[in-house]
């Protein structure tokens, strides 16, 4: 086969389809780029259209200052289908293997990886992309959180734990943020980075690195504010999911300051006025760590009921609320939860946000 021809090719049945259809749906921190061109950025980001028949190719590229490997999580038909690796190099076709014999399919690409491992390209399917039905009115969901949040280390179907790169195992299609959300029929985003925390982050007493509060009105969840994060999505609960690196012991090597409760209860209670600032009529939801336990569980409770006693004569929003996890031995890579343990998690928060959505 000519390799060439056939990219050739196959980038000319992209253009005229993506020419001829605007119907892809995009989801979570995406950065629109143009002739239904989208850059995923956020963990569990997604783009998704229905199509007509069962062929279907899409085009993808990881984008990064360096050369990689990306993975992205694919839902046929409101299916997992399953983690496909992104190679590194030039816009490439993925094909995807479509079995039903149903006339009409709905495929949705989530970006399995995080915002901190390059963006990856969607650049458009060969597919016959068709005009969805009109969505119905859903209820929003934002998780702001850690590596927890991510889905890191979480997928162990095809790399073990400590092979590979320290991303190899990602899969935030699968953490608990986009299983509960799934279960509620409720759209979602994650704003959330591996290793950071509300004021200091995993190995770093804020002195070398951004922590999550630094990062958040920034679309790529780094330091470069020249793209900030536009808050269209105005969700109807956020959860808040601080505090395991704030916590931790760091490396065990390099220096560390003790536990500052009063740094991390402040630093709290002004993040929280940045979410109220762009999204003035959500609820907010304090999540505890599954990760956490003993004498720093007490602690980190102590100090987000500290919190939420500071919102409590706040009449312009709903009272903030407490969810604690039940302790947990995570199974997944570097004492993470794996998939089983996002389940667990999802399960526990799944009746408590309900309630929550319902009362709004």
């Amino acid at each position: 086969m000519n390799f060439k021809k056939y990219s050739l090719l196959f980038l000319f049945l992209t253009y005229f389809v993506n020419a001829q259809n605007k119907q892809f749906v995009l989801a979570g921190r995406v950065e629109p780029l143009g002739d239904s061109k989208v850059m995923l950025i956020g963990p569990a980001s997604s783009v998704s259209f229905d199509f007509e028949g069962n062929a279907c190719a899409i085009s993808l590229q990881n984008v990064d200052t360096y050369d990689h490997q990306n993975y992205v999580s694919l839902e046929l038909d409101g299916q997992y289908v399953g983690r496909i690796k992104i190679e590194k190099g030039e816009l490439k076709s993925y094909p995807v293997t479509v079995s039903s014999k149903n006339k009409k399919h709905h495929l949705a690409i989530y970006k399995a990886t995080e915002a901190a491992n390059g963006g990856v390209l969607f650049a458009g399917t060969t597919a016959k992309v068709i005009e969805s039905a009109t969505p119905k009115s859903k209820k929003k969901i934002e998780l702001i959180g850690d590596s927890i949040t991510c889905g890191y280390g979480n997928d162990l179907s095809t790399i073990p734990c400590g092979s590979g790169d320290w991303y190899d195992q990602h899969n935030a299609y699968w953490a608990y943020g986009p299983i509960l959300s799934r279960a509620l029929n409720a759209d979602f985003v994650l704003s959330s980075v591996s290793g950071y925390g509300m004021y200091r982050n995993w190995n770093d007493d804020h002195i070398e690195e951004p922590n999550l509060p630094d990062v958040y009105q920034n679309l790529y969840l780094n330091k470069d504010s020249s793209k900030p994060y536009n808050f269209a999505f105005q969700p109807d609960l956020v959860s808040i999911c601080l505090g395991t690196n704030d916590l931790s012991d760091g490396d065990g090597k390099k220096a560390r300051l003790p536990f500052n409760e009063e740094k991390y209860v402040s630093n709290y209670i002004d993040f929280i006025k940045v979410v109220y600032k762009h999204t003035p009529n959500t609820r907010i939801i304090l999540l505890t760590s599954p990760m956490v336990s003993g004498d720093k569980n007490v602690t980190l409770v102590k100090c987000l009921k500290k919190v939420i006693q500071t919102f409590e004569n706040d009449k312009a929003h709903q009272p903030i609320a407490l969810f604690e996890f039940q302790p947990m031995s995570p199974k997944g890579c570097g004492y993470h939860p794996d998939i089983a343990d996002d389940k667990v998690m999802a399960d526990q928060l799944i009746p408590v946000f309900k309630k929550l959505l319902n009362e709004k």
